[in-house]
């Protein structure tokens, strides 16, 4: 086969980016995004190039390829026919019912797309796997596609799973530090993983290209994950021994980061993780565990996540319990709602968490962030369970009380705010929650001026400058720092 055409399913956080690096470094190959809403698809077609998703440096390669090799449209079935290479990025949510409950993966986006693939398709494929997965699953897109099959087409299916991180996507893209291809270990197979091979080798080193069986790929997708979250878990900890011995996180990070062993990587103490792969990858691995009868496996993974979720709660309490063990009816100001800087994603974002504790308690909360819209905000804070998009992205109330209620909380605590000054002034506190370069440059003898006193700081990401704000007179708390009389009292020479 050679390669002149690829297809890809699903125009979200992978299929977009990846695709369009594709093409730019491609030039030669045709590359067409399909997905079922038009209204994204739309976007990623607009004249102004507002693309749907904010990913640094993914404007200019869209711009430099659209409509010359790449292509974003809703006419999925003649896309499949036409592709050589078919990728599979559709979600891969955690199950929120039945067997497998918040754990395991949902599937059924996979599915579809597959057997889509098999009734569409006329002539031989290779499907690649880029959506997170469980061990297996590429066996299963194989069961199906054959199952359905009539007309003698031929399918290879691989796994090549991303290994991005949102705020650097493209530059992981260009410059990745591997690319895993597993395949079946047959004839066969071996070529079709030579032929996706082929492709990345247009701009990437054949040695950062590590080709191994379907089982191996899929496994170290979830292991690199778990891996990672596990770091920051373990850092976190550290910082719960921090503020109750004295000691400094950072300090202690420094420290650890210079063992060449262990590496400066993933060790900033923080809220926690968020993102829409680490907890997801995690309890995916946990239930894989469970479904081997491994349950100290399982169990041993599953802590990541609960360490994760006490960072959460730990410092919402500091927050409560600094304002004097009471936050009703005071206003605090959310500093980014966004998991991570450099992105528009909220998903699992530690800021929800955040907020949802402290509006249990009665808070009123002002939310500024860069790039997050109103509505995703209000989305997440309201959750999918509790309300329900509308076609045209605006928001209704549902049916039973207990979303009446939920919404009147909301409408009643929550303001959000396009301008970081408008959402501080008048407030008892701020939390900074995401680590935008923004909030360091923030004039903040202005902002104190503007807040009520005694103005608390909270940064829950550890970048600003604390004895600055100090000197200012705010009281301030951080991660993995042990408050003591001193830091009440401004730093002299």
């Amino acid at each position: 086969m050679v390669v002149t055409n690829i297809c890809c399913v699903g125009a979200g956080y992978v299929g977009g980016p990846t695709c369009s690096v594709i093409a730019a470094k491609c030039p030669d190959i045709r590359v067409t995004v399909v997905d079922l809403s038009q209204q994204r698809i739309d976007a990623w077609n607009s004249d102004d190039f507002n693309l749907p998703i904010y990913e640094p440096g993914l404007k200019d390669v869209v711009k430099e390829c659209r409509g010359r090799n790449l292509f974003f449209s809703t006419n999925i079935d003649e896309a499949i026919n036409a592709a050589d290479i078919i990728f599979i990025s559709v979600n891969t949510p955690t199950k929120t019912y039945g067997l497998g409950k918040g754990r395991a993966p949902d599937l059924k986006y996979i599915e579809a797309a597959a057997r889509r693939i098999a009734n569409i398709a006329t002539g031989n494929k290779i499907v690649v796997e880029k959506s997170t997965v469980p061990v297996k699953a590429a066996e299963s897109i194989h069961r199906i596609l054959f199952a359905n099959t009539t007309n003698g087409v031929r399918f290879q299916v691989l796994s090549n799973p991303e290994f991005l991180a949102e705020g650097s996507a493209i530059n992981d893209l260009m410059n990745p530090d591997r690319v895993l291809i597993g395949g079946e270990q047959s004839s066969s197979g071996l070529r079709a993983v030579e032929e996706l091979s082929w492709v990345y080798e247009h701009w990437i080193p054949k040695e950062k290209i590590i080709k191994t069986n379907t089982w191996s790929s899929e496994l170290s997708k979830l292991a690199a994950n778990a891996f990672l979250a596990q770091r920051i878990s373990s850092i976190n900890a550290m910082s719960a021994v921090c503020e109750a011995t004295g000691a400094d996180v950072g300090e202690v990070a420094h420290a650890i980061g210079t063992d060449s062993r262990l590496g400066p990587k993933f060790l900033q103490a923080s809220l926690g993780f968020g993102g829409s792969c680490f907890q997801k990858d995690v309890l995916n691995l946990v239930y894989l565990c469970e479904a081997l009868n491994l349950p100290e496996v399982a169990a041993y993974w599953q802590q990541v996540i609960d360490m994760n979720d006490y960072q959460r709660r730990r410092f919402a309490n500091k927050v409560i319990g600094c304002l004097f063990n009471t936050v009703t009816d005071k206003t605090i100001t959310i500093l980014g709602f966004a998991f991570k800087k450099n992105t528009g994603d909220t998903r699992e974002s530690s800021s929800i968490y955040m907020c949802k504790y402290l509006m249990d308690e009665g808070a009123r909360l002002h939310i500024y962030d860069p790039q997050v819209a109103q509505e995703q905000i209000i989305a997440d804070l309201t959750h999918r369970d509790i309300s329900e998009k509308s076609e045209r992205g605006k928001f209704k109330m549902a049916t039973t009380l207990e979303t009446e209620t939920e919404w009147e909380k909301v409408s009643k605590l929550v303001k959000i705010y396009n301008n970081p000054y408008e959402a501080l002034e008048g407030a008892h506190a701020f939390v900074v929650c995401t680590e935008w370069d923004e909030f360091k440059e923030l004039d903040y003898l202005r902002i104190y001026n503007s807040m009520l006193k005694p103005a608390f700081a909270f940064d829950g990401r550890r970048i600003l400058d604390h004895d600055s704000l100090k000197n200012i007179g705010f009281h301030v708390e951080t991660v993995g720092h042990k408050t003591t009389l001193k830091d009440f009292l401004p730093i002299t020479p």
